[in-house]
């Protein structure tokens, strides 16, 4: 059975704009907390509700305010991690199979649109598409399913520790991307006690 690599891909392989959101809206961390609609932004990663929806329901009060303005900097945000490119293009030159496995909304396209992930590996499992989110054990049940793989084959990187230990769970070999540098022999190995050919 060829073993496969599933990439998380906010984190993991792409900066998280998320970080930036407070700051552009001229509020702290805690303060947008306070005052975001705790579900909406689940909801749209679920594919439950578009972005317009998304949009009218950001804040519990919800208050008119500047959603295009902030949506089109998050899109334009959108960058590699240092080392993450290369490491994709490293182990697809090898010919290893690799798939993204992903919390997010429709939005992921926008990250297509200016990255251009897919040359390296398809959004095989995007959860505004699936319905599932990590570390939900669904999301890796349906993603064993689609890949008709036994969990021993899958290789799974998230910089999340409860996505981790949710793979782990299902006996899914899970990695941290903290370090991009080594994280690259690291599976490498993995892959070659698989009995895959990787260089």
């Amino acid at each position: 059975m060829t073993p496969v690599v599933v990439w998380d891909v906010l984190g993991t392989l792409v900066e998280d704009p998320y970080a930036q959101v407070p700051a552009w809206l001229g509020l702290s961390a805690a303060e947008l907390l306070e005052v975001k609609d705790p579900d909406a932004w689940v909801a749209f990663e679920r594919g439950a509700i578009d972005e317009a929806e998304f949009a009218a329901r950001f804040f519990r009060d919800r208050r008119p305010w500047d959603a295009a303005a902030l949506f089109a900097r998050i899109r334009e945000s959108y960058a590699w991690r240092p080392g993450a490119e290369a490491l994709l293009r490293g182990l697809d030159a090898t010919g290893v199979e690799m798939h993204a496995c992903s919390n997010y909304p429709s939005w992921y396209r926008w990250i297509e649109a200016r990255l251009g992930l897919t040359r390296y590996l398809p959004w095989s499992f995007v959860s505004c598409h699936t319905g599932h989110r990590k570390p939900e054990a669904a999301a890796f049940t349906h993603l064993l399913s689609e890949l008709e793989l036994d969990p021993g084959a899958v290789l799974f990187v998230d910089d999340q520790r409860a996505n981790r230990e949710a793979a782990e769970a299902q006996g899914i070999e899970a990695f941290d991307p903290a370090r991009l540098d080594s994280l690259g022999d690291a599976l490498r190995a993995a892959l070659r006690r698989r009995g895959a050919t990787v260089s």
